[in-house]
Order: C-alpha cells, then sequence, then structure tokens
C-alpha cells in the first residue's frame, strides 16, 4: 500500500466509519552531559502531519524543552494513541515514559527510531509496550491508525485494509509470543515527494537551539530539511535504519519545501539533514541553480551529517556557497588509512579528503570535520595519525568522539566478537562525556580517553585557532555557552 493511498484529501476518503483519533507523540528527554543542540524531531514532525492529513488531533510532547510533566500532558489530552521516538542513548527513558503512560492511559502505545528499529524484539517484549515500528514509520504508522480506528488490533491483530498482517512491525501475540511481519519496502521517490510538510506549528520552536549554537549565533527558528533517505554506504560505526537503496527527491520537490520554510515560517537557518545529500552531482548542481533562481539564498544552510568527500570538488561546492550553503561536515573519521579502508570501510582516501578540503577553501565553504578515537584495530601511532590529520585540515570546527559501538553496527559485531563491552546499560552509549565504552586487546579504555582529551586540547589550543576563535564574532554573541563548551571539552576533559 502506498503512503498516497493512506493519506486523504477530505473524510469521506475514510469512508462512514472515519472518525480522528487523539494522538500524542513524545520525544523522551534526552541525557546529553555537555551543553549541547536541541532540535524538533523531523520524525515525529512527519509522522505527525501524514496524522493530521487523515485529520486526527495531535500533541507532541519534547521532553528536551517542555514544562509540563509528560503524565499531565498527557492526562490532559487523553489520546487514543501514542507513539514514542528513541535512539539508543533515549531508549531507557523511553521505557521509562511508556511503562508510566500505561499505567495511567488506557492507549496502545507504539515504540519506534532507531533503537526499536535494530532491536524491536527487545522492546515488543515490555508489556508497556504494544507495537514496535521498524524503519520508516509513515506507512506503518498511518496502516496502526486505521487499524485502531476500526477498533482492530486486540489479540495481537494487526491488519491492514485488505485484510493482510501489517508489515515492518513487532508484537506480542494472542499467546505473548514476540512476533515480526516482514520488513516493508523503502517508501519510493514519489511517496516521498507526496508527503505532507513536517508538521512544525507542533513545536515550541522558540525554545530550541539553533543548529550549531557553538559557532553561530541566529535569528529566526532553525529547522531541518530532509532531501534524500537512504545510503548506499555501509561504514562500520553508522546505525542505520533505513534500506540501502538511496533515494532523493526532485529539485523542485525541494526547493517547494524550502521555500515554505522561508517564506512560511521566516526561517533564520536550514539543516540539510540527509546522510548522503551529494551522491547525484547533478541534482545537487539543478538544486542549487533553483535556490538562486528562486531567490531562496538569503538563508544560510548547513549539511549537519556532513557530505561525501569523495564525491565533492570546486564546482559543486561552488554551486552551494551561492545558493546560500555556510558550512558543511565531513565525515573523515580517521587520518589512517588502513583503518578507513579495513576497519571504517569508508570507501574513502585521505588525498580525496585533503582535496574536499581544499576545495571548500578556495569557494569560502567553512568545514567541520568529524573524527573517531578509538576504533577497534587501533593503537596509539593511529589515533595520532587522525590527530595530525585532524591539524591538517584545520575545519573551523572538529568533533572528536569516543569510538561508539552502537548496537545494529558492525563495530557492536566486532566488540561483542573479540572485545570487551564496558557499557552496562544503554544510558551508558552517550558519547559526549569522554568515557571509553569497549575495550579491544590492545587497546584499553585509558589510552583511548587519554587520547582523546589530547585531541581537543593539541587542536584548538594552538596559538593561531585561539586567535580565530577570539576574532569570531559569534564567540562573543554567545560567550557564556562558548565558555562552557570550552571548559567541558577542553579543560575539564
Amino acid at each position: 500500500m502506498k503512503v498516497s493511498d493512506l493519506c486523504y484529501t477530505s473524510p469521506t476518503h475514510w469512508g462512514k466509519g472515519h472518525r480522528a483519533l487523539r494522538i500524542l507523540l513524545v520525544n523522551p528527554k534526552s541525557r546529553l552531559p555537555i551543553d549541547t543542540r536541541s532540535s524538533p524531531s523531523l520524525g515525529l514532525a512527519y509522522l505527525a502531519a501524514v496524522a493530521e492529513q487523515r485529520g486526527d488531533q495531535l500533541l507532541i510532547h519534547d521532553g528536551d524543552v517542555e514544562d509540563e510533566p509528560l503524565a499531565s500532558a498527557a492526562r490532559a489530552f487523553a489520546p487514543d494513541v501514542i507513539g514514542i521516538t528513541a535512539n539508543t542513548t533515549q531508549i531507557v527513558a523511553a521505557w521509562r515514559d511508556a511503562g508510566m503512560l500505561k499505567g495511567v492511559l488506557d492507549a496502545p502505545i507504539v515504540l519506534g527510531g532507531p533503537h526499536p528499529t535494530v532491536l524491536p524484539e527487545e522492546s515488543a517484549a515490555k508489556p508497556f509496550v504494544d507495537v514496535v515500528v521498524r524503519g520508516e514509520g509513515e506507512a506503518t504508522w498511518l496502516e496502526l491508525l486505521r487499524c485502531w480506528e476500526n477498533g482492530h488490533g486486540k489479540g495481537g491483530r494487526f491488519l491492514d485494509a485488505e485484510g493482510e498482517p501489517i508489515l515492518g512491525i513487532t508484537y506480542r501475540d494472542a499467546d505473548g509470543e514476540v512476533v515480526s511481519t516482514p520488513d516493508r519496502l523503502p517508501i519510493p521517490v514519489a511517496e516521498l515527494e507526496a508527503m505532507p510538510f513536517p508538521a512544525w506549528h507542533l513545536f515550541k520552536l522558540e525554545r530550541y537551539t539553533n543548529l550549531q549554537p557553538t559557532v553561530d549565533q541566529v535569528d529566526g527558528p532553525s529547522l531541518p530539511i530532509l532531501t534524500s533517505r537512504g545510503c548506499p554506504y555501509r561504514c562500520s560505526y553508522c546505525s542505520q535504519i533505513g534500506p540501502r537503496r538511496w533515494r532523493a527527491r526532485s529539485a523542485e520537490s525541494v526547493v517547494a519545501e524550502w521555500r515554505w520554510l522561508v517564506r512560511e515560517w521566516g526561517v533564520g537557518e536550514i539543516g540539510v539533514l540527509d546522510d548522503s545529500f551529494n551522491i547525484d552531482r547533478q541534482r545537487v548542481l539543478s538544486l542549487c541553480a533553483r535556490l538562486v533562481e528562486e531567490g531562496l539564498t538569503g538563508v544560510p544552510w548547513i549539511m549537519i551529517n556532513g557530505i561525501r568527500a569523495n564525491l565533492a570538488d570546486e564546482e559543486v561546492l561552488g554551486a552551494m556557497v551561492r545558493a546560500g550553503c555556510l558550512r558543511s561536515a565531513f565525515g573523515v573519521e580517521s587520518g589512517n588509512q588502513e583503518i578507513l579502508d579495513t576497519v571504517v570501510d569508508k570507501h574513502l582516501t585521505l588525498d580525496q579528503v585533503r582535496a574536499a578540503f581544499r576545495a571548500a577553501k578556495a569557494v569560502d565553504l567553512e568545514t567541520i570535520g568529524f573524527f573517531i578515537i578509538g576504533l577497534p584495530g587501533e593503537t596509539e601511532e593511529t589515533i595520532e595519525d587522525t590527530i595530525r590529520f585532524a591539524i591538517e585540515l584545520d575545519p573551523v570546527v572538529a568533533n572528536f568522539s569516543i569510538a561508539t559501538p552502537f548496537p545494529g553496527t558492525q563495530m557492536y559485531n566486532t566488540v561483542m566478537a573479540g572485545g570487551r563491552m564496558l557499557a552496562e546499560t544503554w544510558d551508558d552509549f552517550v558519547f559526549f562525556e569522554g568515557k571509553a565504552r569497549f575495550e579491544m586487546p590492545g587497546l584499553p579504555a585509558e589510552l583511548v580517553e587519554r587520547k582523546w582529551k589530547e585531541a581537543y586540547r593539541r587542536f584548538y589550543l594552538r596559538p593561531r585557532r585561539v586567535v580565530r576563535t577570539l576574532m569570531r564574532k559569534e564567540t562573543w554573541l554567545r560567550l557564556p555557552r562558548t565558555a562552557r563548551m570550552a571548559w567541558r571539552t577542553v579543560v575539564g576533559s
């Protein structure tokens, strides 16, 4: 069944028995130890949008910004259905929220997001979870809503409009056994383009930070956009919930949403959340040309998750800058070619990274470098290679993270097979604490943590770097936050 088959243009599309549902969507409070950014959930915004298109009534409760406790908000709203999203670092909080809500409300509870997708049986076995949605959620979510709207779904029978089992879910059947239906196929491009725009009006946007608060001061809302889904690569550290198949919206579709964000929402910046924005070179050039033609270049935009360095050159990056792109991240990961090839499986060379950073500098595109310290198979020498490479590239921001083996990744399998997991609960997978979460032979936690601290100090405390930071206007506009971040990551680490 297609998403467009499930969406409606008028209530009569649903027939005589249609009734609007009251739906509560929850983003559990994140447990982050640093003063980092807070952004509205694009995933929940899409789920809310397709439900609103049905005619349902929505309430979103984001634990990161809400003052009202979830319990009181839920009681006052009295939802018919509850949806909760969670990544690995949120899953314990999601279970806690689900248990609390199940204790005070008689409403089915759905869990989705990265962690339930890769370990669906774990959450489905919880007595307070009714259904786990795996992977892309919009079509599955709509089928579940129709199921509950018609009074079905009891006794472990979740059927679509044709009476077939709903695809992409895991749940307990009538006997209490955890079962999974087959995976749902990736949502095709035509259906992605048919979806309504994210329901940002349901969020308290004034309570969120801008997208990169350590380096920018932005007036107006900061909102994300997803111009493509999926990624053809399979890096060992990356926990992808989507299919490997890359699907890109057309330039026309993206520009329509971009125009809406700029002219209807008055955004101060836009963050592109794609995992693989620049897979199709011509698409990037076409999109950037359209943004220029439409006069939409006055609002800066940034690449949050980065772009492929091996597919970036002066023509592509220059087109992005002319279209308003201020900054792009690059997933460098390691400064050692052998680690990139045999551990990360990055399909990238150090020379390609160097060329991308040179191209960015040539067109005045600011850069962010993502680097990982303590990958399986590393030694102090390979970590040293990464630190030196970061200094050589000299991005505006160098983000050093300690390798974290999230479930569903090859890194997780490697650690479980040949290492020792130090994390005791999923809460321990927060990767901003400067703590090693595993050890491998020849790679003790003490070494990883020491080199992580050293990486930040050596990169940011260079005299030229200090002067560069002090000369940025944003440093002084956000001085208290800048000082806290500096203390945490450089001095107090």
